[in-house]
């Protein structure tokens, strides 16, 4: 009984979360899904950079002259009846649009090459922007709330199944048609794939968490109100502190806790530096700080 109120409790919390503004999140899928469709048809394609299922596609079409849309979908639309089996209805649920909308818009900026014409522009370049873009547009899709599915479902699958994290089951997946890249294209275009993997994940980050405007400071110290003061008078922000105990020592300890600004974090870090030369601190970003005075 206790286990069915605790679902159903979840289930609506769910519904209140996907509820808020949805019109506004539709909107933001829609043209997060474009980006990345923009970006596969303008930048990847032509530069045969190969990951997920749209690398399938890229490898299809060299060597079958298949349309790379009609693998999209094709591909999408098995690895929905395998999460749906595997699965189950609620995770296939979140990525069915996803999945059906991408492909569709894939076919419909196909041409998009012909409106914007790149020129003599350095491969390199070309790799790196539609990347960002590509990054850019998952970003805003992730933020919404939605997938594209592809090979999102397939690392869900090999996650569960194979006893394995989400991360790993991404880098054996993706990783694995990379390496299918070698033999069609070579080692350039693989590296190209690879690094734009490597842009493609952190400019998703970005635009889910935003750019750090502000610095979190944790810090032990044997002159905790001098460091306070300093803090709340000349910084002018304010403090909290912790109690703790030590790991290994077992000593109890006050953990001094401040959100600084990013632009003021020099005169934060060398401030306590100065009132206590041995004073153990981290600071990490802090990307969204809400509430408090």
């Amino acid at each position: 009984m206790l286990f069915k109120k605790k679902k159903l409790l979840d289930e609506n919390i769910l519904k209140i979360i996907y509820s808020k503004g949805r019109l506004k999140r539709y909107l933001g899928f829609i043209f997060g899904v474009l980006l990345v469709a923009i970006s596969y048809n303008l930048f990847m394609l032509p530069s045969e950079v190969v990951y997920g299922v749209g690398g399938i596609g890229i490898i299809l079409k060299k060597l079958c002259g298949i349309d790379p849309a009609t693998t999209i979908m094709v591909g999408s639309i098995l690895l929905l009846l395998l999460s749906f089996i595997l699965l189950g209805k609620d995770k296939t649920a979140s990525s069915v649009v996803g999945s059906l909308l991408y492909p569709v818009f894939v076919k419909l900026t196909e041409n998009i090459g012909t409106y914007i014409a790149l020129g003599d522009a350095e491969p390199l370049i070309i790799v790196i922007f539609g990347a960002v873009i590509n990054g850019f547009g998952l970003g805003i899709i992730f933020k919404m709330g939605f997938t594209t599915g592809g090979t999102d479902i397939l690392n869900q699958i090999v996650a569960k199944y194979g006893k394995t994290s989400v991360g790993n089951a991404m880098f054996m997946t993706d990783g694995l048609i990379v390496l299918l890249g070698v033999f069609v294209f070579g080692w350039t275009r693989v590296m190209y794939s690879i690094i734009s993997l490597y842009i493609i994940s952190v400019m998703t980050d970005k635009v889910i968490l935003g750019i750090s405007e502000s610095k979190a400071f944790y810090i032990i110290t044997e002159h905790e109100t001098e460091v306070k003061k300093f803090i709340l008078n000349h910084l002018s922000h304010g403090v909290t502190v912790l109690d703790a105990r030590g790991g290994f020592t077992g000593n109890h300890e006050k953990v001094i806790m401040c959100i600084i600004p990013t632009k003021e974090y020099f005169v934060a870090k060398e401030g306590i530096s100065a009132i206590d030369p041995n004073a153990f601190f981290v600071v990490t970003d802090a990307y969204e700080v809400s509430g408090g005075a």
